[in-house]
């Protein structure tokens, strides 16, 4: 037998007729054929489209006129824009789900019960995690692809697409027992530089479009005018200013939205003031991070995930702004773990407990509609984790007794930064001593718990039923939490 294994996934023996266009079928449902997919198997998908994905919708709905049953279906996240899901979960398509994000018409539909089996939720350091441990096996990866050559070397730069990294289908390139990639652009060979190698990949199929270029470039950041928002993300800056981590080589990584954007603004500032330095900004990337590349303020960007048009030009515009994958940024047992290096991570919730753990997951009527992404990844991994976020929103208080859903443990988290004042983990007895240093506005926890209730007032408490409708694996594998259907009144 002259089969081998690479990167763990199984290679037999293949040979390349160049005058055939390498590995090009002529759609998507030849390549599921050529795949070999059977019933039962488990089928991979990346985020890195966002809300202007095609691929998903176009490889499951050919499933299905195959009579394809029982899959298991693994993409790093799903959106609103997989509503047509819910019809393959109904015909028995679809059986099983792990995911980090689940948002929209679908995630109501699974928060309703309608999935025999829970969704596993994990970690994006989790998630890689689990298929180089082997706990997870890929049958076949569908991975939508800017531009690639006829033999697989793949980018997130493509003439009709853009999507800058593709850290996370590059896990999946290297473990699935097939590789099927899914582009707009196929070009000349070689297409370089490459996120995704030619030794990964099997089957290639060219269509006339893969996503939506809107929704790609705008699913994700959300700059934010919004006084409240601003005066949390200046507090927060100011809050990593204070502490001894801040000096030239510090390192750090903030979020996409909102407050945690509006952090990198005010960070710069007080850089520019102090003539500091960063060593290097860590994960998803965004404009106001390139902008200190470029300015010569950071060192070097490491990105997962390009956020935005800026972000996505940069990584092939700027030497020292460096793709990489899912486990090199956050998989625990990844001896090289990038997110092991940060200074400081700033992180949103949607609530947070009196102990400080987290909920990104779920919504104050217990739906489904966020996402773990690499919160508690890097929550554990920094040497200071700083949520931001406002007491409450409208009538919904963010601060609360105890968290719906638990996807990041308090014990991991250092301080919250709200509008009525900064609240710091009594664990971290050194950050308290800096902070009350630099006369900060330091609230106790409870504080802000009883100061919500008198604003907001005691909320009444969400009914679940007992069916499980997901599982919540910490970035380990352990699960740390369950979420149920959810009561309709």
């Amino acid at each position: 037998m002259n089969d081998k294994r690479m990167h763990g996934k199984l290679i037999k023996p293949y040979k390349i007729n160049a005058e055939d266009n390498g590995k090009v079928v002529e759609n998507i449902k030849t390549a599921i054929v050529k795949s070999g997919l059977k019933d039962g198997m488990t089928i991979s998908f990346h985020h890195h489209f966002r809300e202007g994905d095609y691929v998903i919708n176009l490889v499951m709905d050919e499933i299905s006129k195959l009579g394809i049953k029982n899959l298991v279906l693994f993409p790093s996240s799903l959106g609103r824009v997989h509503e047509s899901l819910i019809s393959h979960i109904k015909s028995g398509v679809i059986s099983e789900i792990h995911t980090s994000g689940l948002r929209g018409p679908l995630a109501e539909f699974i928060s309703d019960g309608n999935l025999k089996k829970p969704i596993v939720i994990r970690s994006h350091g989790g998630r890689a995690r689990a298929i180089e441990a082997g706990e997870i096996k890929i049958d076949v990866a569908f991975l939508a692809v800017p531009r690639t050559d006829c033999m697989g070397n793949a980018s997130g730069n493509g003439s009709k697409t853009q999507c800058g990294s593709l850290g996370y289908a590059i896990v999946d390139s290297k473990y699935a027992d097939q590789v099927v990639l899914i582009t707009d652009d196929l070009c000349d060979y070689p297409n370089m530089p490459r996120s995704i190698i030619q030794d990964n990949v099997d089957i290639i199929v060219q269509l006339d479009a893969i996503g939506d270029p809107e929704g790609i470039a705008s699913g994700a950041t959300r700059y934010t005018k919004n006084p409240k928002e601003l005066k949390i993300a200046e507090l927060a800056s100011k809050v990593m200013t204070s502490l001894r981590y801040y000096k030239n080589g510090f390192s750090f990584q903030t979020g996409s939205g909102g407050a945690s954007l509006a952090v990198t603004r005010f960070l710069k500032e007080q850089m520019i003031k102090d003539s500091v330095k960063a060593s290097f900004a860590l994960g998803g990337i965004t404009k106001p991070m390139v902008d200190l590349l470029e300015e010569g303020y950071i060192d070097c960007l490491f990105d997962v995930q390009s956020f935005d048009l800026t972000s996505t030009a940069s990584m092939y515009r700027n030497k020292r702004h460096f793709e990489i994958s899912a486990s090199e940024y956050a998989n625990p047992d990844n001896k090289g773990c990038m997110a092991t290096m940060l200074d400081y991570v700033i992180l949103s919730a949607l609530e947070i407990d009196k102990d400080f753990n987290v909920n990104v997951m779920t919504g104050s009527d217990g739906v489904i509609m966020g996402a773990s992404g690499g919160h508690c990844d890097t929550a554990a991994s920094a040497k200071v984790t700083i949520i931001v976020a406002p007491l409450y929103r409208g009538r919904l208080s963010t601060v609360v007794d105890r968290v719906t859903t638990i996807i990041t443990p308090g014990h991991t988290v250092d301080v919250l930064v709200t509008e009525r004042g900064i609240a710091v983990n009594p664990l971290r007895t050194d950050l308290i001593n800096q902070l009350q240093a630099a006369n900060l506005p330091l609230v106790d926890m409870h504080e802000l718990l009883l100061l919500s209730k008198k604003i907001i007032g005691q909320p009444e408490a969400i009914e679940f039923e007992e069916q499980v409708v997901a599982t919540v694996e910490y970035r380990n594998g352990e699960i740390i939490d369950t979420i149920r259907k959810r009561k309709k009144s």
